[in-house]
């Protein structure tokens, strides 16, 4: 892969997180997601496609309306981009069954997309779910605390 492809995929990914995730313009993830798209990490009962993409980060969107997406990182291997996200908002809506708290929180996400001629074609993710569902409450504090047997 030349520099002009490396570019040209860590512009789409930096372009799909700022303007998409953080921004809100579903024109973007229409741009950026082929239509072919798999999400490889979807959760239970979302569809695997771009359509379900979307509707994933429209609730998110209304959970956390102002939800801010920092890349901390990003790296390029051949066709992928690996980027290292901090999400973060206020929870004003219902999210993962928690009705809305008010809290602002954050949590971190590492995210894998396959791009080819630019546009996303594969996605990977994992998500700190349980650091979130513990700030929003949806699970006791310090239950995870490792340094109790």
């Amino acid at each position: 892969m030349g520099d002009e492809t490396r570019e040209k995929n860590l512009a789409a990914v930096r372009r799909f997180v700022d303007g998409y995730k953080s921004g809100g313009d579903e024109s973007i993830a229409d741009e950026i997601l082929d239509p072919g798209f798999a999400n490889r990490s979807t959760l239970p009962g979302v569809p695997p496609d771009a359509e379900g993409a979307k509707n994933l980060f429209r609730v998110m969107r209304g959970a956390f309306p102002d939800l801010h997406v920092t890349i901390e990182d990003m790296l390029c291997d051949g066709d992928e981009v690996v980027t290292r996200q901090t999400f973060s908002g206020t929870h004003l809506g219902t999210y993962l069954g928690v009705p809305g708290t008010g809290r602002r929180v954050a949590w971190g996400v590492i995210d894998i997309l396959r791009l080819k001629e630019g546009r996303a074609i594969e996605h990977w993710s994992e998500a700190n779910v349980l650091s979130l569902l513990e700030q929003i409450g949806g699970l006791p504090s310090g239950q995870f605390d490792a340094s109790r047997p």
